[in-house]
């Protein structure tokens, strides 16, 4: 049986959208030994999938802060030792930029990716030794599966299965994601307090930086009874999430989160469209607003009484 090395290392909405991989080649590809290339503060996500055998974390954003330093050296050292201990059959770059493709070099196997018309950087295309065209109109999870398929030999078959899976006890609560990458694809404070205090059941603030915390305290000191956890693990964060009736969130990683694990999710956008890298969930979900275009609270929670 093949075995098979995927290079998917951030954000972490990305590594999500990755997780329909893992489930195709476990379907269509009995008995592949799958390994994940990620960078560590997402390894969490790869390993919830029973189909990944190993996950080897990469740190290529906390090594450039410093490239020359015996720290550094020391690390890579390790990483690359960690990629040439398995004689890969193929290694599938379904990231597409300059970094991920120069990772493919540190791997033995049929280097796969998108060729120079559909890779997010079209340079990364040279690193590999087999492209495969996959039209960047698709959704990024749709555009994932494609490029595996049309590299390992099979037909994309059915709706994305992201296969993970959360044992949590369900609860009358709602979780709002408020806080993104960006300021610009933030909700307006005003229409969270708004939001939590009209949903009638108790409300979760999660978060991540201390400026994500400071906001989490301030729309809680305004929506009475609800709660703001202590920093969560990824896996924490997934139960948390999965315990939920609904989950409200920006354009974050946590909002795909939610709708990999099937719970009913509203996914706010604000300043990006979500045609193509929206939130898409075989459970319940709906994308609202767009560029410029944010939706209103009264909206909000006619898409929640919606599902």
């Amino acid at each position: 049986m093949p075995s098979i090395l995927l290079i998917k290392t951030s954000s972490m909405g990305d590594v999500i959208h990755n997780l329909p991989v893992a489930s195709d080649i476990a379907s269509h590809v009995p008995g592949a030994s799958v390994d994940w290339v990620v960078e560590e503060n997402f390894a969490d996500i790869p390993a919830m999938h029973p189909g990944i055998r190993r996950v080897i974390p990469v740190a290529i954003r906390r090594w450039r802060k410093s490239v020359f330093s015996s720290g550094t050296r020391e690390e890579f050292s390790r990483f690359r030792q960690a990629l040439e201990k398995e004689k890969y059959d193929f290694v599938i770059d379904t990231q597409g930029l300059f970094k991920s493709a120069i990772l493919t070099r540190f791997a033995h196997g049929i280097r796969c990716g998108f060729d120079w018309k559909s890779a997010r950087e079209p340079i990364a295309s040279f690193f590999y030794d087999e492209c495969r065209f996959v039209a960047k109109n698709h959704h990024a999870v749709e555009r994932n599966r494609m490029l595996a398929a049309a590299s390992l030999g099979y037909e994309i078959e059915g709706a994305p299965d992201y296969g993970i899976r959360i044992e949590a006890e369900k609860g009358n609560y709602a979780v709002l994601l408020h806080a993104t990458s960006r300021a610009d694809k933030l909700w307006e404070e005003s229409n969270w307090v708004e939001l939590g205090n009209r949903l009638g059941m108790k409300v979760y603030l999660p978060w991540g930086s201390l400026e994500e915390k400071s906001r989490s305290e301030r729309l809680s000191s305004k929506i009475p009874g609800s709660i703001v956890p202590p920093k969560l693990s990824l896996f924490d964060a997934a139960k948390l999430i999965s315990g939920a009736r609904v989950v409200f969130g920006v354009d974050t990683g946590l909002a795909h989160l939610a709708a990999a694990l099937k719970v009913p999710v509203i996914g706010i956008y604000c300043s990006t469209n979500p045609g193509l890298t929206g939130i898409l969930t075989q459970g319940k979900g709906i994308n609202m607003g767009g560029k410029d275009v944010p939706p209103s609270v009264d909206e909000a929670l006619a898409a929640w009484s919606s599902l």
